[in-house]
């Protein structure tokens, strides 16, 4: 059974760093996408940022390009998060999500949209203060 935990989250204020972690367990497939997405109250699910664990290809939502940084450890089978330059509206519940294996491309904007993905984690809050 495939499983996503998320850690890492908590309260910041303007202008602090975060980094948020997915460890993912029991998944033997091989190359795939995972990718981090964000949630907060009254607002649709945002994708944040995904990356291909194949070729460490990254993709990001313009709301985060420049401050962010999506990272992998296939070792340690766990995906990072870097979030810098935080502001208020980064608030939000963040979760990752895992693809099966992956033959071909996906387009970034399916990606980002959340629809390939299998596997969901629960989720850890980023609280970002003024």
């Amino acid at each position: 059974q495939v499983q996503l935990v998320e850690s890492g989250g908590g309260s910041v204020q303007a202008g602090g760093s975060l980094r948020l972690s997915c460890e993912v367990s029991g998944y033997t497939g091989s190359g795939n996408y995972v990718g981090w997405f964000r949630q907060a109250p009254g607002k649709e699910r945002e994708g944040v940022a995904v990356i291909d664990t194949r070729y460490s290809f990254t993709y990001y939502a313009d709301s985060v390009k420049g401050r962010f940084t999506i990272s992998h450890d296939n070792g340690k089978k766990t995906v990072y998060l870097e979030m810098n330059s935080l502001k208020p509206e980064d608030s939000a519940m963040y979760s990752c999500a895992a693809t099966g294996t992956v033959v071909g491309w996906i387009p970034s904007s399916a990606l980002l949209g959340g629809r390939p993905y299998q596997y969901w984690g629960q989720g850890t809050q980023v609280t970002v203060s003024s």
